[in-house]
Parts: structure tokens; C-alpha cells; sequence
């Protein structure tokens, strides 16, 4: 298993109606600033963002932040990161988060927050890293998806196997720790296929 020194956190731009989810940015900061992990996040300054950023600070972490130029320019880049990495487009966001980490972690968010931790999952799904995976399932917010996750299982869109790309607990503390213990599933060759109307299908030989 590879050493994890950076973690990717996605996370909203704004706090949400419960405390719980302040909680566990807050509790999310202070396990990786005392083990020693570096946040690479997206360098705003606001919402559960700047919670998780304010915690890693508290308890002397290190950051790095990954911001586009036109968010910068609107006055939302963190003043307390380590590093700020400017790019100019969201996709250059993600891309370099997903660059710089040895692992993800979703905590709730909104459009945004989904859109990052679905293309890590994808592409893990298609063979292109083997990093952990974890969802902040705070208050059972990320419940719904993993269901709908498993009605894709059954409808034959998502082979059963790429489940095990992802994890999910409530509690930060059992999430940090099953980031250490994690190992990625064999999957088998994913191809995609004209058949039956582009469907997506699953050739049966081993990588």
C-alpha cells in the first residue's frame, strides 16, 4: 500500500443547515494535521472549505490549496494555505487536486462536491489510479447516492466490483482510519462497446 502524505478533501462552499457537518470538517482537520497529512484542497474561504482549512491551521497541518484565477478574483482564495496553486479552469482544479493526492475524502457539499468525487471515482472505475476513496456519510447525507449506487448495480450499469472503490462511514475517525487499510479491488477490463446501444460492458478477462 502506498504511504499516504496528501489527502484531496472535496467539501461545500457553504456550511450547511446542521452542525454535524461543521463538526466532522473541524474533527477531519485536526486527525490529519496530528498524523502529519497535507490537505489539498480548493483554496476557498468559505463554507465547510474554510472550516477544514482553520482546523489543519489550529493544529499546525499543512495546506495546499488549488483556486481558479476568477475565483481569486472575486475575493474566495484562502489566506491561510501553505501554498495556492492559481489555475485557470475548474477542470485544471480538479485535475490538480487529483495530482497531488494519495487519497480523497467527500465530505458534504453541493454540485461541485459530487462532480469531484464522481470523476475520482470514474476514474479509478476505468483503471487510471488505485487511491482510497471515502465519503463523510455525516448524518447519513451521502445515504441516497449509495443507494442509488447500488440501483445502478442492479440495472447493469456499474459492475458490483467498482463499489469497492469507494467506502463510506459516519464517523470521521473510522473514515481517516479505513483510508490506511484500504485496498483496492482487481478489477476486471472495463471496455466500452457499440453493442446495444453504446451500453457499457465488462470484458470478463483480468487486467
Amino acid at each position: 500500500m502506498a504511504t499516504i502524505k496528501r489527502i484531496a478533501v472535496f467539501c461545500g462552499s457553504h456550511t450547511g443547515v446542521k452542525h454535524e457537518y461543521i463538526g466532522a470538517a473541524v474533527n477531519l482537520g485536526k486527525l490529519m494535521a496530528q498524523n502529519n497529512i497535507e490537505l489539498v484542497y480548493g483554496g476557498s474561504s468559505v463554507g465547510l472549505m474554510h472550516q477544514l482549512a482553520k482546523s489543519i491551521k489550529k493544529n499546525g497541518g499543512k495546506i495546499t490549496g488549488v483556486i481558479p484565477q476568477f475565483l481569486c478574483d472575486k475575493g474566495l482564495a484562502e489566506t491561510i494555505v501553505d501554498e495556492m496553486i492559481i489555475v485557470e479552469t475548474m477542470q485544471e482544479r480538479k485535475a490538480k487536486m487529483a495530482e497531488l493526492a494519495d487519497a480523497f475524502i467527500a465530505l458534504p457539499g453541493g454540485f461541485g462536491t459530487l462532480e469531484e468525487v464522481f470523476e475520482v471515482i470514474t476514474a479509478s472505475q476505468l483503471g487510471l489510479h488505485a487511491k482510497p476513496i471515502g465519503l463523510a456519510n455525516i448524518s447519513g447525507f451521502y445515504g441516497l447516492m449509495l443507494k442509488h449506487i447500488d440501483r445502478m448495480i442492479e440495472e447493469g450499469f456499474v459492475n458490483l466490483v467498482h463499489k469497492e472503490t469507494i467506502f463510506s462511514d459516519e464517523k470521521i475517525e473510522n473514515l481517516f482510519n479505513k483510508i490506511f487499510s484500504y485496498k483496492a479491488p482487481v478489477h476486471e477490463k472495463y471496455i466500452e462497446s457499440v453493442r446495444d446501444g453504446g451500453s457499457f460492458n465488462i470484458d470478463n478477462e483480468s487486467k
